[in-house]
């Protein structure tokens, strides 16, 4: 059986610093039950912000979509390429949504349920509990859609995707 991944060695220091505005707390503790991808999931998550980071939240409350960036803290940073479960083919970590990564950087568009004055709740997450959260940003269907975009291979995989709640 093929390796899933091709991987780097580890890199030595890096070029830029985060900080972590909080945490997402979810019912998932397991990679293998956590959904793939925001749309998968109708659950609702919680994320909690440090205090200092709590004052950004004002104005959210208009707000009906947020993008929640999470630093992947469980994830390999040494992968490069990879075969994903939904292909047989392998492809650059770039050209996926891989959580293994360089920088396991997870992006989703979630639905803002409730404001709270430690943080907020949405739905539509798919992280593992206490993923770090390194930035929130309103979702703007305007600019932010593009209903024109392709991803070629995973249009043409092999692999059909498991039904829906699967």
């Amino acid at each position: 059986m093929a390796e899933y991944a091709t991987r780097l060695e580890p890199l030595a220091g890096g070029d830029a610093e985060l900080v972590f505005l909080g945490e997402v707390r979810t019912p998932w503790t397991d990679r293998s039950t956590c959904p793939k991808n925001g749309a998968e999931s109708t659950a609702t998550g919680r994320i909690v912000l440090k205090p200092r980071y709590r004052p950004g939240i004002a104005s959210l409350e208009t707000v009906s979509h947020v993008i929640v960036l999470t630093w992947l803290d469980r994830a390999s940073r040494e992968v490069i390429a990879l075969t994903p479960p939904t292909d047989v083919a392998r492809h650059g970590v770039f050209a996926t949504r891989a959580p293994d990564r360089p920088n396991p950087i997870g992006l989703t568009v979630s639905e803002v349920v409730e404001i709270h004055a430690d943080g907020l709740t949405v739905k539509g997450i798919d992280c593992l509990d206490r993923t770090p959260v390194i930035d929130i940003k309103p979702y703007f269907a305007s600019t932010d859609a593009r209903p024109d975009a392709r991803v070629g291979w995973h249009e043409a995989r092999a692999r059909p995707l498991p039904p829906a709640g699967a």
